[in-house]
C-alpha cells in the first residue's frame, strides 16, 4: 500500500498541472471543477477532499509560491544578513523555476496580475528597509527608483526566460542580473 501522504502530493500536483494548463487557455472564472478533474483524471470527491473550489486551489498554489519567494528574500531582509543581490536573485530565479507553470500563467492573458503585483509590493517594502540599513545616506526615492529599475528588469528577464523555454540555469540568470545590478548600484552610494 502506498503512503497516503505521497498520494496526496500526487493528487495536488495533478490538480496544479491541470489548473495551470487550463489557465493558459482561459480565465479562472470559466474553469469548472468537473472539467478540471477530467483533465487531471481525478474524481470530484478527491478534489473536494482538498479544496473548496478552483479559486481555493489557485490561492493555495499562489500561497506556496509566495512563501518560497519570501524565503528567497530572507537573507537581505534579516538584520544580520548582508546585501548580496546575486545570492538573492539566484534564489528568486530558483523559485520561479520551481513555479514555472504558475509564472507562465501570471504573465499570460488569464493570469492573476494582482498576485504578481502583490509579490513585488511585499518584497519592495522589505527591501526598502534593508537598503536603508546598507545605504544610510540614500534617500528613500533613490532606493525606490533603484528597486523599480531592478525588479522591472528582473521581471522582463523572467518573461524572456519563460518564453525561451528556460534554457539557462537560475545561476546564469542571476549572474547576468548581478552584472547589471553592480553597475547600477552606484546610484545609491
Amino acid at each position: 500500500m502506498k503512503n497516503p501522504e505521497h498520494r496526496v502530493q500526487i493528487t495536488k500536483r495533478l490538480l496544479r498541472e491541470a489548473l495551470t494548463a487550463m489557465l493558459i487557455e482561459k480565465p479562472l472564472s470559466a474553469i469548472t471543477v468537473k472539467e478540471l478533474c477530467e483533465r487531471a483524471q481525478l474524481n470530484r470527491g478527491t478534489f473536494y477532499a482538498h479544496y473548496a473550489d478552483v479559486y481555493d486551489l489557485l490561492e493555495q498554489i499562489e500561497a506556496e509560491m509566495a512563501a518560497g519567494f519570501r524565503a528567497a528574500l530572507e537573507p537581505i531582509l534579516s538584520a544580520a544578513g548582508e546585501l548580496r543581490p546575486p545570492a538573492v536573485t539566484k534564489k528568486i530565479f530558483e523559485c520561479i523555476e520551481a513555479n514555472a507553470d504558475l509564472c507562465r500563467v501570471i504573465v499570460g492573458p488569464y493570469g492573476d496580475k494582482e498576485f504578481g503585483r502583490e509579490l513585488l509590493r511585499s518584497s519592495k517594502e522589505s527591501c526598502l528597509k534593508s537598503c536603508l540599513r546598507f545605504f544610510p545616506s540614500a534617500e528613500p526615492w533613490q532606493i525606490d527608483a533603484y528597486f523599480s529599475f531592478v525588479t522591472g528588469g528582473c521581471y522582463a528577464l523572467m518573461e524572456c526566460w519563460l518564453r525561451e523555454g528556460m534554457k539557462e540555469s537560475p545561476e546564469r540568470l542571476a549572474d547576468a542580473a548581478e552584472k547589471i545590478m553592480e553597475h547600477g548600484i552606484a546610484f545609491l552610494g
